[in-house]
């Protein structure tokens, strides 16, 4: 993970409370919602220039920081 994907994350948890963010932080815990999710899925394609396929955008991918940076790793090496 890096520092701009925390960041970007950050805005997205309205319970982290300046907490810092690690590859095992619960996202839902931290107050990630449906709706939020999909904001977030937008703001990582734009950031990072990559396509996130529907196929990973299950629960599994959300449920903590770092399978969602996973995720984003794999789009970017794929890309």
């Amino acid at each position: 993970m890096d520092a701009r994907f925390t960041e970007l994350l950050g805005k997205f948890l309205k319970f982290a409370d300046g907490k810092p963010i690690t590859e095992d932080s619960d996202l839902r815990a931290l107050g990630l919602d449906s709706m939020q999710s999909i904001e977030l899925l937008f703001a990582i394609e734009d950031t990072y220039g990559v396509s996130l396929p529907d196929d990973e955008m299950g629960d599994a991918t959300f449920a903590t920081a770092g399978s969602l940076w996973r995720a984003i790793a794999t789009a970017g090496a794929a890309a």
